[in-house]
């Protein structure tokens, strides 16, 4: 599959097998994240990697009961270092950098996960608090994205897209 394939391919998946996931594929799904581009090259985002059943079922809890989160061989939760991208870009580096570099390195790994066989679902819709007791998540340090990855057990439809002239403004909005 070529790159462009795998961006226009790739789905949110919902629905996985009850199939064990290598770790060198979490592993390879982390690392092309760490090429994600970053605000200085900080790289200011982290991952939690949660395998374990009940831990599973309390981030699909902090998921607003989404069962199909806990049913993922596993999650990855992306957070964002505020106080690494703080240490150079101050308030605006802890406000917005770190965000958006926990979110390109989301997307990096999403499409890894696609193009390696695997199913993914960005999730920003979450219990923020209940994830960070969860998994211990230091002061300083905010979860971002969830990431529930399996092998998919569904193929769904292409959604609808935008057309490229309802998203472009030539010289002015």
């Amino acid at each position: 599959m070529d790159f462009l394939e795998v961006i226009k391919d790739r789905r949110s998946i919902r629905k996985f097998e009850d199939k064990i996931v290598e770790d060198k594929l979490i592993e390879q799904i982390i690392l092309n994240g760490i090429w994600a581009p970053s605000a200085g090259n900080i790289q200011s985002w982290e991952v939690v990697v949660v395998q374990n059943k009940e831990q599973r079922s309390k981030i699909g809890k902090a998921a607003y009961m989404r069962d199909f989160v806990s049913k993922a061989q596993f999650i990855l939760v992306v957070c964002a270092n505020m106080h690494r991208s703080a240490e150079v870009y101050g308030e605006r580096g802890s406000d917005l950098y770190c965000i958006q570099d926990a979110a390109a390195a989301t997307q990096n790994m999403l499409l890894t996960a696609h193009y390696l066989g695997l199913g993914a679902c960005w999730l920003g819709s979450f219990d923020e608090n209940l994830v960070i007791d969860v998994l211990n998540i230091p002061e300083g340090v905010k979860p971002v994205t969830l990431i529930p990855i399996g092998y998919p057990d569904e193929k769904p439809y292409p959604p609808t897209r935008r057309s490229i002239d309802e998203v472009i403004h030539l010289e002015t909005y």
